[in-house]
């Protein structure tokens, strides 16, 4: 959304609101959590195509190795911690594609809620705020989102909702649960 705003709280006139300022300051949330989400993406496409071509590579060493007739254990207890090295290292990408998918659900939040209240005809409407509030809640794919946002829709405290998440979080980390997306 591209609003442009004369006045400003450090050069304030008779058209200045608090509701401008937020709407300034949600466009700048959302700009720094696309640019880093940007920025760490490129990262990590090239970490993840490093590390699948490792993994491509040890699965062809160990091949080699079975085929061979002589004894190299040593070798093979290298590779196989290699291996899982590398799997623990793509687990990790999987758990940063996750923050990422949350932060672009942030993003596109902030986006939809500036849109809103900059809508003077929206901005009173409760229906407004209901499709606002169930297009988020419609774009999240992961099932703890979902709790987590109506938690805090329903008034629980943010700092309690995120407290239960962590702890179920902790407990599917504990059993080993990997959601794949």
């Amino acid at each position: 959304m591209s609003t442009t705003i004369s006045s400003t709280s450090a050069n304030p006139d008779l058209d200045w609101s608090q509701l401008k300022e937020t709407v300034v300051m949600l466009n700048l949330a959302i700009a720094q959590i696309k640019q880093s989400m940007h920025e760490g993406n490129s990262s990590v496409d090239t970490l993840a195509d490093s590390f699948t071509s490792l993994a491509s590579n040890l699965n062809e060493i160990q091949t080699s190795i079975a085929q061979q007739q002589t004894d190299n254990d040593s070798l093979k207890n290298l590779v196989n911690d290699s291996s899982e090295k590398v799997h623990a290292a793509i687990i990790a990408f999987q758990f940063y594609d996750k923050l990422s998918q949350r932060l672009d659900h942030v993003s596109h939040s902030l986006d939809s809620l500036t849109q809103l209240i900059a809508d003077p005809a929206s901005l009173y409407s409760p229906p407004q705020w209901q499709a606002l509030q169930e297009s988020i809640r419609s774009k999240y794919t992961m099932e703890e989102e979902r709790r987590l946002f109506d938690k805090v829709l329903s008034g629980v405290p943010v700092d309690k909702a995120l407290e239960e998440f962590s702890q179920k979080v902790t407990k599917s980390s504990n059993d080993n649960d990997v959601e794949l997306f």
